[in-house]
């Protein structure tokens, strides 16, 4: 049992996020809610720092897990043909996702770019785009879930941006790409807490 955890509440595990987003949209719903990644956390919060293959069995209500996509998103995927080291990267990321599939919770999403999840472990249950959740932007999102109904659009806004694949080159590229947004989160929360 984690410090501070207060069995009676439902608890989520919110792997491999540091910037904390979906985790305080859980706590603001009266979730134990707790993210865990290998960095720290960029905003204070219930964080657990290292590996979240670690925590799995540790009676979770729910997860949300967002599996770093370097080496399994489609834009990245030609460098295995290049680079032959990726392509044993791009395994051993499969095998995480399958192990964050397989946990033994009873609700659980896993969220990622298009890539080789869909056509290597199974499809994606449903792909959605931040347009639909108040933000005029594109950058499809694919969740796999088990135990959760499809995210319903809460704020399908004008506006079709492609900021994220813009970025231009940077030591934070990756982690501006990577974070969840805030209209997502939110519709999680709201929607996913309903399930407990």
């Amino acid at each position: 049992m984690w410090p501070n955890t207060q069995r009676h509440m439902p608890r989520i595990l919110v792997a491999c996020e540091f910037s904390g987003t979906v985790r305080d949209a859980f706590k603001a719903r009266g979730w134990d809610a707790w993210s865990c990644d290998l960095l720290h956390t960029e905003t204070p919060g219930q964080h657990i720092q290292g590996d979240a293959l670690t925590i799995l069995a540790d009676g979770w209500d729910m997860m949300i897990a967002h599996p770093p996509c370097t080496y399994l998103c489609a834009s990245g995927l030609h460098w295995n043909k290049r680079r032959p080291t990726r392509a044993t990267q791009t395994e051993e990321a499969l095998g995480f996702v399958r192990r964050l599939l397989d946990a033994p919770i009873a609700r659980i999403a896993v969220e990622n770019p298009i890539g080789c999840i869909a056509t290597r472990i199974r499809p994606a249950d449903q792909i959605i785009q931040p347009w639909q959740f108040g933000h005029g932007e594109t950058k499809a999102t694919c969740l796999w879930l088990k135990g959760l109904p499809k995210l319903q659009p809460t704020n399908v806004v004008s506006g079709r941006e492609n900021r994220i694949w813009r970025m231009p080159p940077g030591k934070d590229r990756w982690k501006q790409r990577s974070l969840t947004y805030q209209g997502i989160a939110q519709a999680m929360a709201d929607q996913w807490t309903l399930t407990a």
